[in-house]
Protein backbone atom coordinates (compact mmCIF):
# COMPACT_ATOMS: atom_id res chain seq x y z
CA UNK A 1 0.00 0.00 0.00
CA UNK A 2 2.96 2.52 0.59
CA UNK A 3 3.74 2.23 -3.42
CA UNK A 4 0.07 3.23 -3.41
CA UNK A 5 0.72 6.36 -1.46
CA UNK A 6 3.09 7.53 -2.56
CA UNK A 7 1.79 7.56 -6.36
CA UNK A 8 -1.51 9.10 -5.08
CA UNK A 9 0.98 11.69 -2.88
CA UNK A 10 3.07 12.78 -5.93
CA UNK A 11 -0.51 13.41 -8.26
CA UNK A 12 -1.79 15.02 -5.54
CA UNK A 13 0.78 17.33 -3.76
CA UNK A 14 -0.32 20.72 -5.26
CA UNK A 15 -3.45 20.59 -3.57
CA UNK A 16 -2.25 19.59 -0.44
CA UNK A 17 0.06 22.61 -0.42
CA UNK A 18 -2.93 24.90 -1.77
CA UNK A 19 -5.15 23.73 1.20
CA UNK A 20 -2.08 24.51 3.93
CA UNK A 21 -1.63 27.90 2.19
CA UNK A 22 -5.19 29.10 2.93
CA UNK A 23 -5.18 28.13 6.51
CA UNK A 24 -1.80 30.04 7.13
CA UNK A 25 -3.40 32.96 5.33
CA UNK A 26 -6.00 33.38 7.65
CA UNK A 27 -5.06 35.21 10.79
CA UNK A 28 -5.75 33.24 14.37
CA UNK A 29 -3.83 34.72 16.61
CA UNK A 30 -4.23 34.35 20.02
CA UNK A 31 -4.82 37.87 22.06
CA UNK A 32 -2.77 38.19 24.91
CA UNK A 33 -1.78 35.01 25.56
CA UNK A 34 -5.91 34.05 25.18
CA UNK A 35 -6.23 36.34 28.37
CA UNK A 36 -7.86 39.00 26.13
CA UNK A 37 -9.13 36.63 23.39
CA UNK A 38 -8.29 34.97 19.81
CA UNK A 39 -9.01 35.76 16.38
CA UNK A 40 -9.21 31.58 15.82
CA UNK A 41 -13.12 32.03 14.29
CA UNK A 42 -12.15 32.66 10.41
CA UNK A 43 -9.56 29.78 10.62
CA UNK A 44 -11.97 27.10 12.49
CA UNK A 45 -15.10 28.43 9.69
CA UNK A 46 -12.55 26.74 6.96
CA UNK A 47 -11.76 24.01 8.84
CA UNK A 48 -15.18 23.20 8.97
CA UNK A 49 -16.22 23.72 5.74
CA UNK A 50 -12.88 21.62 4.26
CA UNK A 51 -14.27 18.86 6.68
CA UNK A 52 -17.70 18.42 5.12
CA UNK A 53 -16.93 18.70 2.01
CA UNK A 54 -14.17 15.82 3.00
CA UNK A 55 -17.69 13.76 4.43
CA UNK A 56 -16.59 14.17 8.15
CA UNK A 57 -19.38 14.99 10.98
CA UNK A 58 -18.24 18.11 12.27
CA UNK A 59 -18.79 19.68 16.09
CA UNK A 60 -18.36 22.56 16.99
CA UNK A 61 -17.56 23.18 20.60
CA UNK A 62 -17.61 26.33 23.01
CA UNK A 63 -14.73 26.14 25.14
CA UNK A 64 -16.20 28.08 28.47
CA UNK A 65 -14.38 28.78 31.90
CA UNK A 66 -16.50 26.57 33.64
CA UNK A 67 -14.77 23.81 32.21
CA UNK A 68 -11.34 25.34 32.75
CA UNK A 69 -12.04 25.30 36.20
CA UNK A 70 -13.30 22.22 36.04
CA UNK A 71 -10.08 20.66 35.05
CA UNK A 72 -8.05 22.80 37.21
CA UNK A 73 -9.98 21.37 40.65
CA UNK A 74 -9.47 17.62 39.37
CA UNK A 75 -6.21 17.56 37.15
CA UNK A 76 -3.92 20.94 38.35
CA UNK A 77 -4.43 21.69 34.37
CA UNK A 78 -5.72 24.88 32.73
CA UNK A 79 -5.78 28.42 32.79
CA UNK A 80 -8.01 30.47 34.36
CA UNK A 81 -9.73 33.99 33.59
CA UNK A 82 -9.38 34.09 29.13
CA UNK A 83 -12.15 35.08 26.66
CA UNK A 84 -13.93 32.74 24.75
CA UNK A 85 -15.80 35.28 22.49
CA UNK A 86 -16.46 33.84 19.74
CA UNK A 87 -13.70 30.90 20.23
CA UNK A 88 -14.80 27.49 19.92
CA UNK A 89 -12.73 23.70 19.13
CA UNK A 90 -13.88 21.92 16.01
CA UNK A 91 -13.90 18.16 16.05
CA UNK A 92 -13.91 16.31 12.65
CA UNK A 93 -14.55 12.23 12.84
CA UNK A 94 -14.41 10.36 9.49
CA UNK A 95 -16.13 6.57 9.78
CA UNK A 96 -14.04 3.98 9.64
CA UNK A 97 -14.50 0.37 8.82
CA UNK A 98 -14.50 -0.86 12.74
CA UNK A 99 -10.94 -1.19 13.46
CA UNK A 100 -8.81 0.53 16.04
CA UNK A 101 -9.60 4.90 16.63
CA UNK A 102 -7.37 7.32 16.41
CA UNK A 103 -7.15 11.44 16.67
CA UNK A 104 -4.76 14.02 15.50
CA UNK A 105 -4.67 17.23 17.49
CA UNK A 106 -3.35 20.67 16.40
CA UNK A 107 -4.56 24.14 17.34
CA UNK A 108 -5.33 26.70 15.09
CA UNK A 109 -4.26 29.40 17.25
CA UNK A 110 -0.70 31.29 16.49
CA UNK A 111 1.15 33.86 18.27
CA UNK A 112 0.99 37.59 16.89
CA UNK A 113 3.60 38.13 14.16
CA UNK A 114 5.42 40.78 16.35
CA UNK A 115 6.74 43.53 14.35
CA UNK A 116 5.68 43.39 10.83
CA UNK A 117 8.66 45.10 9.45
CA UNK A 118 11.04 42.29 10.50
CA UNK A 119 9.59 40.27 8.16
CA UNK A 120 10.70 39.49 4.68
CA UNK A 121 7.05 38.53 3.55
CA UNK A 122 3.85 39.51 5.03
CA UNK A 123 2.72 37.22 7.97
CA UNK A 124 -0.67 35.91 6.18
CA UNK A 125 0.58 36.11 2.58
CA UNK A 126 2.02 32.60 2.14
CA UNK A 127 5.23 32.73 0.17
CA UNK A 128 6.80 29.72 -1.10
CA UNK A 129 11.10 30.05 -1.46
CA UNK A 130 13.40 26.86 -2.17
CA UNK A 131 11.23 24.38 -1.19
CA UNK A 132 9.89 26.19 2.16
CA UNK A 133 6.54 27.86 2.81
CA UNK A 134 6.51 31.03 4.76
CA UNK A 135 4.10 32.34 7.06
CA UNK A 136 3.27 33.03 10.50
CA UNK A 137 1.77 29.59 12.17
CA UNK A 138 2.88 27.32 9.15
CA UNK A 139 5.00 25.77 11.73
CA UNK A 140 3.38 26.52 14.77
CA UNK A 141 1.34 24.38 13.99
CA UNK A 142 -0.59 24.97 10.70
CA UNK A 143 1.19 22.44 8.70
CA UNK A 144 0.90 19.20 11.27
CA UNK A 145 -2.81 20.24 11.90
CA UNK A 146 -3.24 20.12 7.54
CA UNK A 147 -0.75 17.25 7.20
CA UNK A 148 -3.48 15.36 9.31
CA UNK A 149 -6.03 16.10 7.26
CA UNK A 150 -4.38 15.58 3.86
CA UNK A 151 -3.60 12.06 5.45
CA UNK A 152 -7.48 11.13 5.14
CA UNK A 153 -7.52 12.80 2.08
CA UNK A 154 -4.39 11.30 0.63
CA UNK A 155 -6.11 7.62 1.77
CA UNK A 156 -9.11 8.82 -0.66
CA UNK A 157 -7.01 10.13 -3.33
CA UNK A 158 -5.11 6.28 -3.57
CA UNK A 159 -8.49 4.49 -3.24
CA UNK A 160 -7.70 3.40 0.45
CA UNK A 161 -10.84 2.84 2.73
CA UNK A 162 -10.37 3.73 5.99
CA UNK A 163 -10.30 0.63 8.53
CA UNK A 164 -11.30 2.62 11.79
CA UNK A 165 -12.36 5.98 12.57
CA UNK A 166 -10.01 9.13 12.45
CA UNK A 167 -10.75 11.99 14.59
CA UNK A 168 -9.07 15.74 13.66
CA UNK A 169 -9.78 17.80 16.67
CA UNK A 170 -8.43 21.13 15.86
CA UNK A 171 -8.37 23.43 19.25
CA UNK A 172 -8.18 26.84 20.37
CA UNK A 173 -5.63 28.46 22.91
CA UNK A 174 -3.10 26.25 22.71
CA UNK A 175 -0.31 29.50 23.06
CA UNK A 176 -2.25 30.40 26.34
CA UNK A 177 -1.01 27.30 27.91
CA UNK A 178 -3.35 24.72 26.66
CA UNK A 179 -7.05 25.19 27.57
CA UNK A 180 -8.34 24.39 23.83
CA UNK A 181 -7.10 21.03 24.59
CA UNK A 182 -8.00 20.72 28.13
CA UNK A 183 -11.30 21.67 27.14
CA UNK A 184 -11.78 18.85 24.58
CA UNK A 185 -10.36 15.98 26.82
CA UNK A 186 -12.70 16.94 29.71
CA UNK A 187 -15.80 17.30 27.18
CA UNK A 188 -15.08 13.51 26.05
CA UNK A 189 -12.79 13.68 23.15
CA UNK A 190 -10.59 10.59 22.79
CA UNK A 191 -9.68 8.09 20.64
CA UNK A 192 -7.72 4.59 20.95
CA UNK A 193 -4.30 6.55 20.30
CA UNK A 194 -3.46 10.12 19.73
CA UNK A 195 -1.21 12.15 17.80
CA UNK A 196 0.08 15.40 18.87
CA UNK A 197 0.84 17.31 15.62
CA UNK A 198 3.71 19.48 16.79
CA UNK A 199 6.57 19.87 14.63
CA UNK A 200 9.42 17.28 15.69
CA UNK A 201 11.84 17.59 12.84
CA UNK A 202 11.64 13.87 11.93
CA UNK A 203 11.94 12.72 15.45
CA UNK A 204 9.33 11.14 17.89
CA UNK A 205 8.69 12.60 21.26
CA UNK A 206 7.29 10.46 23.35
CA UNK A 207 7.99 12.44 27.10
CA UNK A 208 8.23 16.29 27.91
CA UNK A 209 8.93 17.93 30.74
CA UNK A 210 5.81 19.18 33.46
CA UNK A 211 5.88 23.08 33.90
CA UNK A 212 5.46 25.40 36.73
CA UNK A 213 5.58 29.09 36.63
CA UNK A 214 6.11 31.03 40.08
CA UNK A 215 5.47 34.81 41.34
CA UNK A 216 7.68 35.39 44.47
CA UNK A 217 6.61 38.90 46.03
CA UNK A 218 9.01 40.35 48.56
CA UNK A 219 8.06 43.11 50.88
CA UNK A 220 11.05 45.85 51.90
CA UNK A 221 11.02 48.67 53.99
CA UNK A 222 11.28 52.03 52.18
CA UNK A 223 14.04 55.05 53.15
CA UNK A 224 16.35 57.49 51.62
CA UNK A 225 19.32 55.52 49.95
CA UNK A 226 21.32 58.10 52.45
CA UNK A 227 19.85 56.49 55.72
CA UNK A 228 19.94 53.13 54.00
CA UNK A 229 20.20 51.02 57.52
CA UNK A 230 16.90 52.23 58.42
CA UNK A 231 15.63 50.92 55.95
CA UNK A 232 14.82 46.82 54.07
CA UNK A 233 15.96 46.81 50.34
CA UNK A 234 13.13 43.75 49.04
CA UNK A 235 15.46 43.91 46.11
CA UNK A 236 18.92 42.76 48.16
CA UNK A 237 16.17 39.87 50.38
CA UNK A 238 15.29 38.52 46.41
CA UNK A 239 18.16 37.86 45.83
CA UNK A 240 18.91 36.08 48.81
CA UNK A 241 15.75 33.92 47.90
CA UNK A 242 16.75 33.31 44.34
CA UNK A 243 19.95 31.99 45.72
CA UNK A 244 17.65 29.53 48.11
CA UNK A 245 15.89 27.99 44.98
CA UNK A 246 19.29 27.53 43.05
CA UNK A 247 20.52 25.44 45.88
CA UNK A 248 17.35 23.58 45.33
CA UNK A 249 18.10 23.31 41.63
CA UNK A 250 21.27 22.07 42.05
CA UNK A 251 19.71 19.00 44.25
CA UNK A 252 17.34 18.27 41.55
CA UNK A 253 20.36 18.02 39.38
CA UNK A 254 21.95 15.33 41.41
CA UNK A 255 18.88 13.66 42.29
CA UNK A 256 16.57 13.01 39.14
CA UNK A 257 17.49 11.56 35.81
CA UNK A 258 15.65 10.55 32.83
CA UNK A 259 16.93 8.50 29.34
CA UNK A 260 15.03 10.98 27.32
CA UNK A 261 14.68 14.30 29.34
CA UNK A 262 17.45 16.82 31.38
CA UNK A 263 17.62 17.13 34.54
CA UNK A 264 14.84 19.58 36.63
CA UNK A 265 15.32 23.51 36.05
CA UNK A 266 14.42 26.63 37.48
CA UNK A 267 14.80 29.60 35.65
CA UNK A 268 13.96 33.23 37.24
CA UNK A 269 12.80 35.64 33.72
CA UNK A 270 11.75 38.37 35.25
CA UNK A 271 12.45 40.71 38.27
CA UNK A 272 10.76 43.27 39.08
CA UNK A 273 11.25 46.04 42.08
CA UNK A 274 11.98 49.76 43.24
CA UNK A 275 11.10 53.52 42.30
CA UNK A 276 14.35 55.18 42.22
CA UNK A 277 18.10 54.78 42.91
CA UNK A 278 17.93 56.89 45.93
CA UNK A 279 14.97 55.01 47.06
CA UNK A 280 15.68 51.50 49.75
CA UNK A 281 13.28 48.97 47.68
CA UNK A 282 10.00 48.56 49.31
CA UNK A 283 8.46 45.60 46.69
CA UNK A 284 10.64 43.57 44.55
CA UNK A 285 9.04 40.34 42.41
CA UNK A 286 10.38 37.62 40.76
CA UNK A 287 8.73 35.15 38.47
CA UNK A 288 10.38 31.77 37.60
CA UNK A 289 9.72 28.61 35.97
CA UNK A 290 10.51 25.65 36.84
CA UNK A 291 10.62 22.41 34.44
CA UNK A 292 10.06 18.63 36.34
CA UNK A 293 10.39 15.02 35.25
CA UNK A 294 7.65 12.97 35.09
CA UNK A 295 8.96 10.77 38.06
CA UNK A 296 8.39 14.16 39.79
CA UNK A 297 4.66 15.66 40.45
CA UNK A 298 3.00 18.96 40.85
CA UNK A 299 2.34 19.42 44.64
CA UNK A 300 5.71 17.67 45.39
CA UNK A 301 7.24 20.30 43.44
CA UNK A 302 5.16 22.97 44.71
CA UNK A 303 6.02 22.23 48.20
CA UNK A 304 9.89 21.54 47.76
CA UNK A 305 9.96 24.94 46.15
CA UNK A 306 8.25 26.99 48.89
CA UNK A 307 9.54 25.07 51.28
CA UNK A 308 13.20 26.54 49.54
CA UNK A 309 12.14 30.30 50.27
CA UNK A 310 10.58 29.90 53.69
CA UNK A 311 13.44 27.91 55.00
CA UNK A 312 15.23 30.46 53.99
CA UNK A 313 13.34 33.29 55.43
CA UNK A 314 13.60 31.71 58.65
CA UNK A 315 17.16 32.39 58.65
CA UNK A 316 16.77 35.78 57.96
CA UNK A 317 16.01 39.02 60.85
CA UNK A 318 13.34 40.13 58.25
CA UNK A 319 12.39 37.67 56.45
CA UNK A 320 10.92 35.31 58.99
CA UNK A 321 8.52 38.13 60.16
CA UNK A 322 7.66 39.46 56.50
CA UNK A 323 7.16 36.50 54.31
CA UNK A 324 7.03 37.05 50.78
CA UNK A 325 3.71 36.19 49.06
CA UNK A 326 4.41 33.26 46.37
CA UNK A 327 1.32 32.62 43.67
CA UNK A 328 1.75 30.26 41.01
CA UNK A 329 0.05 31.86 37.38
CA UNK A 330 0.09 28.91 34.76
CA UNK A 331 1.15 25.29 35.26
CA UNK A 332 1.27 22.22 32.87
CA UNK A 333 2.30 18.92 33.49
CA UNK A 334 4.71 16.39 32.28
CA UNK A 335 3.78 13.31 30.17
CA UNK A 336 5.43 10.13 29.02
CA UNK A 337 4.56 7.33 26.92
CA UNK A 338 5.47 4.14 27.41
CA UNK A 339 7.87 3.35 24.91
CA UNK A 340 6.54 -0.49 24.94
CA UNK A 341 3.14 -0.07 23.45
CA UNK A 342 2.19 -1.40 20.38
CA UNK A 343 1.16 2.21 19.41
CA UNK A 344 4.86 3.67 19.41
CA UNK A 345 5.89 -0.05 17.50
CA UNK A 346 3.00 0.93 15.07
CA UNK A 347 4.52 4.41 14.88
CA UNK A 348 7.73 3.28 14.09
CA UNK A 349 6.99 1.03 11.65
CA UNK A 350 4.53 3.29 9.60
CA UNK A 351 7.29 6.19 9.99
CA UNK A 352 9.94 3.81 8.55
CA UNK A 353 7.88 2.10 5.23
CA UNK A 354 6.68 6.00 4.48
CA UNK A 355 10.81 7.39 4.61
CA UNK A 356 13.02 4.12 4.03
CA UNK A 357 14.63 5.76 7.37
CA UNK A 358 14.85 4.30 11.16
CA UNK A 359 12.56 6.89 13.63
CA UNK A 360 14.36 8.43 16.47
CA UNK A 361 11.75 8.35 20.03
CA UNK A 362 13.09 11.81 21.63
CA UNK A 363 12.25 13.97 24.32
CA UNK A 364 11.21 17.54 25.01
CA UNK A 365 11.96 19.94 27.68
CA UNK A 366 8.97 22.13 26.41
CA UNK A 367 5.53 20.93 27.53
CA UNK A 368 2.89 20.26 24.84
CA UNK A 369 -0.68 19.36 24.96
CA UNK A 370 0.91 15.62 25.00
CA UNK A 371 0.20 15.68 28.36
CA UNK A 372 -3.45 16.63 28.16
CA UNK A 373 -4.51 13.98 26.08
CA UNK A 374 -2.29 11.32 28.33
CA UNK A 375 -3.02 12.59 31.61
CA UNK A 376 -6.91 13.40 30.97
CA UNK A 377 -8.13 11.45 28.24
CA UNK A 378 -5.89 8.57 29.60
CA UNK A 379 -4.99 7.84 25.49
CA UNK A 380 -1.90 6.51 24.39
CA UNK A 381 -0.45 9.80 22.75
CA UNK A 382 3.15 10.30 21.01
CA UNK A 383 4.19 13.76 19.43
CA UNK A 384 5.05 14.03 15.64
CA UNK A 385 4.48 16.93 13.49
CA UNK A 386 6.56 18.37 10.53
CA UNK A 387 8.88 21.34 11.28
CA UNK A 388 11.31 22.73 13.55
CA UNK A 389 10.95 23.60 16.67
CA UNK A 390 13.46 26.84 16.16
CA UNK A 391 10.78 28.35 13.78
CA UNK A 392 7.98 28.33 16.60
CA UNK A 393 7.50 31.96 17.27
CA UNK A 394 9.92 32.86 15.11
CA UNK A 395 10.02 35.96 12.56
CA UNK A 396 10.23 34.44 8.98
CA UNK A 397 8.41 31.61 10.30
CA UNK A 398 9.01 28.43 7.52
CA UNK A 399 8.32 25.07 6.95
CA UNK A 400 9.80 22.31 4.56
CA UNK A 401 7.25 21.22 1.65
CA UNK A 402 9.32 17.83 1.70
CA UNK A 403 8.87 17.71 5.42
CA UNK A 404 5.03 19.02 4.97
CA UNK A 405 4.35 15.99 2.76
CA UNK A 406 6.62 13.46 4.18
CA UNK A 407 4.19 13.69 7.36
CA UNK A 408 1.11 13.32 5.35
CA UNK A 409 2.44 10.08 4.16
CA UNK A 410 3.44 9.04 7.74
CA UNK A 411 0.25 9.80 7.96
CA UNK A 412 -2.14 7.65 6.26
CA UNK A 413 0.50 4.72 7.02
CA UNK A 414 -0.10 5.46 10.54
CA UNK A 415 -3.81 4.84 9.92
CA UNK A 416 -3.80 2.08 8.41
CA UNK A 417 -1.13 0.45 10.29
CA UNK A 418 -2.61 0.84 14.31
CA UNK A 419 -6.30 0.52 12.70
CA UNK A 420 -5.84 -2.50 11.53
CA UNK A 421 -4.01 -3.99 14.59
Amino acid sequence: MIEQLKIALEENKNKYISRLADLVAIDTRDIGHGIDGGLEKEGQDYLINMFNNMGATVVKDQVTEEVIQKSIKEFKEGNPGHNYDNRYNVYATFKGNGGKSIMFNGHVDTMPPGDINMWDTPPHEPTIKNGKMYGLGVCDMKGGLVASAMAVELLKDAGISLPGDVIITSVIDEEGGGNGSIAAAMNGQKADAVVVCEPTNYELIAAHMGFIFFKVEIEGLAVHSGSKWLGVSAIEKAIKLMAAIDELEHRWLMKYKHTLLPAPTSNVGVIEGGTAGSTVADYCSFSTCVHYLPEMNHDEVVKEYTNAIYRCCEGDEWLKDHKPNISIYQAGGSFEMNLDHLFVDSFKRSFERATGKELKIVGSPAGCDSRIWKNIAGAPTLQYGPGRQAQCHAVNEYIELEQYLDSILIYAQLIIDWCNR
